[in-house]
């Protein structure tokens, strides 16, 4: 009889799981509570938006860590064959892919707006650019101060997590350690500087297209360098518990792979909205 159920390929078939199902059921509950707080509606006469918002958020996030976590045991049990992680790699891929696509959108925003600031068809956009960019009376950041030391530091970190890979791979466990813990304080010590970069900006998010491009490319840079500093701390915590191994560390890995993809995203916009933005872009 047991052999009858032994498992005679390299393939993972997963156990039946609730998180799909709540993981849905709360992003919709979001959703909805997120519409209603932004349209001041009611039910029955109650301003209900923020609480389903609220709750909405809870279930998902109580939904990726429950999920992670039975990935995280399907790990340890030995379930993630070669075959498998092969498969979780291409999963990985097509998300830093979507990633990109979207910081694609950003960037087109930021660009269209940049260099035809005075476009003539575009006549209600030349009347809040002055027909030049950056628009009048925006006084952008220097990108020579603040945004180039943040770009040393996201680069170190890049570095760092390399180094922690590199550690990993020959089996280091101390320098795994360290590197990791290095990463984290580079990462924490950027959002701190974005944080008062920020607060020290002369302009803001609504009421010009400069604001509205420059905080929504680089706020979700920013949301996206917290995500990621979670997710290595997640591994440092990993770590700590014999986790990863040199043969098998898919988690670290991804999370590798998502840090560089963060740090690549951050010198596009290091280019393309400090120093362009600061030196005039289109006319």
């Amino acid at each position: 009889m047991a052999q009858a159920h032994a498992k005679h390929h390299d393939y993972h078939l997963v156990d039946p799981s609730p998180w799909p199902f709540v993981g849905s059921v709360s992003a919709f509950i979001m959703a909805v509570g997120g519409v209603m707080s932004m349209k001041a509606l009611t039910l029955g006469g109650l301003h209900l938006g923020p609480y389903l918002f609220g709750a909405g958020i809870i279930g998902v996030l109580y939904t990726m860590a429950a999920w992670w976590t039975d990935v995280v045991n399907e790990a340890q049990r030995g379930e993630h064959t070669r075959v498998v992680q092969i498969h979780h790699r291409y999963g990985m891929i097509l998300f830093i892919v979507s990633e990109v696509m979207f910081f694609v959108a950003w960037f087109w925003a930021y660009f269209d707006a940049s260099l035809f600031p005075g476009e003539a068809i575009q006549f209600q956009r030349a009347e809040v650019t002055g027909g030049h960019w950056p628009p009048a009376g925006i006084e952008t950041l220097d990108p020579w101060h603040l945004p180039l030391f943040n770009t040393l530091i996201l680069l170190t970190s890049g570095t760092t997590v390399t180094w922690a890979h590199h550690a990993l791979l020959h089996d280091d466990r101390e320098g795994l350690k360290q590197a990791l813990w290095l990463t984290l304080v580079l990462a924490v010590l950027f959002t701190l500087v974005q944080a008062y970069e920020y607060g020290h900006a002369t302009f803001d998010f609504s009421g010009n297209i400069y604001g509205a491009t420059f905080f929504m490319a680089t706020g979700f840079h920013g949301a996206h360098v917290i995500i990621g500093t979670v997710f290595l701390a997640v591994c440092l915590l990993r770590v700590y518990l014999g986790h990863f191994t040199p043969r098998q560390h898919g988690g670290f890995e991804f999370a590798a792979w998502y840090w560089h993809f963060v740090d690549v995203v951050w010198l596009f916009l290091f280019v393309a909205i400090y120093v362009w933005g600061y030196g005039g872009g289109g006319h």
